[in-house]
This record gives structure tokens, C-alpha cells and sequence, in this order.
């Protein structure tokens, strides 16, 4: 088994632990958040019906030359902007195989900036 085999299990196993805790129903959606080296992406999914209800990234904003954690508070906010024009106020967060730090945390605060509740 190669290092990055080991890297790919690991990240699997504390992805599967956080969302073996964590569900979405209708009224209270899973955030999922999905970082990458350029940008962020988050959505609100409903694990019942396994549908997307919102979704937001860092393609979505209009502002050039912010910095990575910069984008993620932004899309936090614009995540809770187009949740609330769904209905959305509570969610649950899922932060994946992301330590709850940096841009997974800029993206969270936004979220809550912007009106969500978790």
C-alpha cells in the first residue's frame, strides 16, 4: 500500500466517523463542506429524499483578489442568503474529513453571520 493509499483511507474513515453522527432531514439539511486547494463548496442536502436542497462556492462570487478564507466567509453567507429564500434557518454541519479550522471555519461563521443556525 502506497503513502497515498494510507492518506485516501484515513481521510475516508474521518469522513464516514463525522456522518455516522451527523443526518439532513427536511426540516434541519446536512451542510457538507468540500474544500479543495483553490476553492470551497458547500450544500445543504437532505439525506432522506438524497437530494441538494442549496448550494454555494467559491465560483459563485463576484469579488476578485480575496484570499481562500476571505471566499469561504463569503460563500458561508451567500449559502445562508439562498437558504433562507428556500425557507432554510437550521441546519447541521458536516465538516467532512476537515478539521473544524481556517477555511472550514470562515465558511461556518458566515453561515451563522448570515442568519443560519447550528
Amino acid at each position: 500500500m502506497t503513502n497515498q493509499e494510507k492518506i485516501d483511507r484515513a481521510r475516508k474513515r474521518r469522513a464516514l466517523r463525522v456522518r455516522s453522527k451527523v443526518r439532513g432531514t427536511p426540516e434541519r439539511p446536512r451542510l457538507s463542506v468540500f474544500r479543495s486547494n483553490k476553492a470551497i463548496w458547500a450544500q445543504l442536502i437532505d439525506d432522506r429524499a438524497g437530494h441538494t436542497l442549496v448550494c454555494a462556492g467559491s465560483a459563485h462570487l463576484v469579488e476578485k483578489g480575496l484570499s481562500k478564507t476571505e471566499q469561504a466567509a463569503k460563500v458561508g453567507r451567500l449559502l445562508a442568503e439562498r437558504a433562507q429564500a428556500v425557507g432554510i434557518k437550521q441546519v447541521v454541519f458536516d465538516r467532512g474529513p476537515y478539521l473544524y479550522h481556517g477555511r472550514v471555519k470562515a465558511l461556518a461563521e458566515g453561515a451563522r453571520e448570515g442568519g443560519l443556525d447550528f
